[in-house]
């Protein structure tokens, strides 16, 4: 009776799992069938999952830049987040190291004050960070959309959460045999904080990747945009592009599959490791 209760319960738990991977993967599905249809198409009376007409015209417009230039938007995308996530993991693993491995003074209350800061919206600081990044000369560039957001509160918190669990006794003894303290924070902290750092760095790339709400005050032209931001340009006031809304869509897609493919061992390390234990 025992046996037959727990397989019960696993069949439960495999048909709530596989229903909701039918529920949150339909809507990609249907973004790929609808770039493969035309506009008319898309919205006609019955809804068909499976084109009628198969059309790749909506690629064929979309990467030939007939509308926007989307391959140099896709470039933009993936300079911008590809940096992002690289110096906000470097400053918040260093900042989150000082904060788990060293004892000074107002330690504890400037810790609270990094994370008083991610109770600030953020449209409460566009105003004031437009005007710097027009002081500074960097609008319409990369760095207007990359420096600002490299020191994450949430990042500072999660890696120093991390850095506690290492043994104080391996610095210690590393500090004993001459380590510098950047020494022993590359060559040690890294890499036993590996795991989380996969983990961060997949939740770094996704907020820079699908942000738009500053890239669209910080950047001007089309040719400076990331994805977000042009493929939001082909939403005309008389014509909506819907099958090459569809298509960048599904494309812009592909860059996070690929990382979360490359660096899903580590997530799920990190996940069932304690990356997530405060």
């Amino acid at each position: 009776m025992y046996k037959f209760e727990k397989r019960f319960v696993r069949v439960g738990v495999y048909l709530l799992l596989i229903c909701g991977v039918v529920v949150t993967g339909m809507p990609f599905v249907w973004e790929f069938s609808s770039s493969l249809k035309l506009n008319s198409e898309i919205f006609s009376y019955p809804l068909t999952l499976i084109p009628r007409n198969f059309t790749f015209s909506n690629y064929v417009r979309l990467v030939s830049g007939e509308q926007i230039p989307f391959l140099r938007q896709l470039l933009n995308s993936c300079i911008v987040s590809a940096s992002f996530t690289a110096l906000a993991l470097f400053i918040c693993s260093m900042v989150g190291y000082g904060f788990a491995k060293f004892q000074f003074c107002l330690k504890g209350p400037l810790f609270i004050m990094v994370l008083i800061t991610m109770m600030v919206p953020q449209q409460v600081l566009l105003v004031p960070l437009f005007l710097l990044m027009n002081r500074f000369y960097w609008l319409n560039t990369y760095l207007a959309v990359i420096i600002p957001g490299a020191f994450n509160a949430f990042g500072v918190f999660f890696m120093r959460q991390i850095m506690v669990s290492i043994p104080d006794e391996l610095i210690d003894s590393a500090r004993i045999d001459g380590a510098s303290e950047f020494g022993i924070y590359w060559k040690i902290a890294l890499p036993l904080s590996s795991t989380g750092m996969a983990v961060l760095a997949i939740i770094l790339f996704l907020t820079s990747w699908n942000d738009y709400l500053w890239p669209l005050i910080a950047l001007r032209t089309e040719e400076m945009f990331t994805l977000p931001v042009g493929l939001a340009t082909l939403l005309g006031l008389y014509k909506v592009e819907y099958g090459m809304i569809m298509a960048g869509g599904f494309l812009a897609t592909l860059p996070v599959i690929a990382l979360f493919i490359s660096r899903h061992r580590q997530f799920i390390t990190g996940m069932t490791s304690g990356a997530f234990k405060f």
